[in-house]
C-alpha cells in the first residue's frame, strides 16, 4: 500500500486562498457551493493543526533530547521515552486518517442498533452493543447522543438510533456495518442453556442540509403523536413525538426523546436525509459491484463478527479474520484494532 504524501505548505496556501474569497461581500450569495467551501475550509484546518502540532511536539522532544545529553539527566529518560511513544502513537493515528478520503469519511455519524432473532437475549444484546459503541466514542473523545431508543419488552432494546460526532467517525464507523452475533449462557434461561443472539449495526454518514440529500415537502408524510413514557406525571400531554414516512422509497423515521414537536421534527428528518443518502452510497456500490461481476452480501446474511462468551472467550471478525481471547475489553468499547484491521483489508482490496 502506498501513502500520499501530505504537503503542508500546499494546504496552508489552499486556506488562505480560500478564507480571501469567503471576506467577498457576495460570498454567500450561492448557499450550497459557499457551505461547500466552508466545510472543505474546515477540514484543511484541522489537517494543517494535527501536523503542525505534530511537529511542534518533535522539535520541542528533540531540545527534551538535547537537554538530557547535555545535562546527563536520567530524570528525563522515561519522560523522554513517554513523550516518544505519544508521537509515534499521533503519527501513526494521522498517518491512518489519510487512508480515510473518501467523500463522506470525515462526517459524523448516525448509527442504528436492531436486536434480531433470539427475544428477550437479542434486546439485551442489543443493548449490550449499544454500551460498545457509547464506551468507544468516549475512548476516542467523540460526543455520542442517544437520538432514539425502543425499550424491549422484559430487558434491553428493541432498537437505538445515536449521533457520533467527531472527525473521521463515519470513516471508522462503518466497519461496524452488518450482523453482529453473540453466544452465551443466557441470563434470562432458568436452565442456563447457551444462546446465540443477533443484532443488526447500520452506519450512515452524517447528511448535509439541502446539499446531499434535497427532501421534497410533498413525498413527506408527517405524523404526531403523544410520545409513551413510564405514566403517572411523565406521560406527554401534547402530541410531541414525530413520524415521518418518505413515501417514494417507504422509509420511516420516528423520534419522540425531545419535549418538543419541532426538536423532534427535526432530528427525524436528519436521520431521514441520513438514511436516503446512505440508500444512495448503496446502490452505487450495488451498481459498482454488479459491473465488476461481484457479488453483495445484504442485510441479515451479512454476519460480520462473532462474540463468543461460552464455552471459551473470543471475538472474531469473519471479514478479516482478526480475533481476540479478551471480549470483555472489547465490549467495553476498545474497538479500534478490529476496524482498523477491516480498513486496511477494504484498503488491500481495492489495490487489487
Amino acid at each position: 500500500m502506498s501513502w500520499c504524501v501530505f504537503d503542508i505548505a500546499d494546504k496552508e496556501r489552499e486556506i488562505t486562498e480560500i478564507e480571501k474569497e469567503t471576506s467577498r461581500p457576495d460570498f454567500w450569495q450561492e448557499q450550497e457551493r459557499a457551505q461547500d467551501i466552508m466545510r472543505r475550509l474546515s477540514v484543511l484546518k484541522g489537517e494543517v493543526e494535527r501536523w503542525r502540532g505534530l511537529e511542534r511536539r518533535v522539535s520541542e522532544l528533540a531540545e527534551l533530547v538535547d537537554l538530557d545529553i547535555d545535562e546527563e539527566e536520567p530524570s528525563l529518560e522515561d519522560e523522554i521515552r513517554s513523550e516518544l511513544n505519544e508521537i509515534a502513537a499521533q503519527f501513526e493515528e494521522i498517518e491512518f486518517n489519510l487512508v480515510l478520503s473518501g467523500e463522506y469519511e470525515k462526517r459524523n455519524a448516525i448509527l442504528a442498533v436492531h436486536a434480531g432473532a433470539g427475544g428477550t437475549d437479542a434486546q439485551d444484546w442489543a443493548q449490550m452493543l449499544l454500551r460498545m459503541y457509547l464506551r468507544w466514542a468516549e475512548r476516542r473523545r467523540y460526543q455520542a447522543t442517544v437520538l432514539e431508543v425502543s425499550p424491549g419488552e422484559e430487558a434491553g432494546i428493541k432498537s437505538v438510533l445515536i449521533e457520533v460526532i467527531g472527525d473521521y467517525a463515519y470513516g471508522y464507523l462503518k466497519a461496524e456495518r452488518g450482523v453482529h452475533r453473540l453466544v452465551r449462557l443466557s441470563p434470562f434461561d432458568a436452565s442456563h442453556s447457551r444462546h446465540t443472539s443477533f443484532a443488526l449495526v447500520e452506519v450512515m454518514p452524517e447528511a448535509e442540509r439541502d446539499v446531499d440529500v434535497r427532501l421534497d415537502p410533498d413525498d413527506l408524510r408527517v405524523d404526531f403523536f403523544r410520545a409513551s413514557g413510564p405514566g403517572g406525571q411523565h406521560v406527554q400531554k401534547t402530541s410531541t413525538a414525530v413520524r415521518i414516512t418518505h413515501i417514494p422509497t417507504g422509509l420511516v423515521v420516528t423520534c419522540q426523546k425531545e419535549r418538543s414537536q419541532f426538536q423532534n421534527r427535526e432530528t427525524a428528518l436528519k436521520v431521514l436525509r441520513s438514511r436516503l443518502l446512505e440508500l444512495e452510497l448503496a446502490r452505487k456500490a450495488e451498481e459498482g459491484a454488479r459491473l465488476k461481476g461481484e457479488h453483495v452480501a445484504a442485510g441479515w446474511g451479512n454476519q460480520i463478527r462473532s462474540y463468543v462468551l461460552h464455552p471459551y472467550k473470543m471475538v472474531k471478525d469473519h471479514r478479516t479474520d482478526y480475533e481476540t481471547s479478551d471480549p470483555g475489553t472489547v465490549l467495553d468499547g476498545d474497538l479500534d484494532a478490529f476496524i482498523k484491521a477491516y480498513l486496511k483489508f477494504t484498503l488491500g482490496e481495492g489495490a487489487q
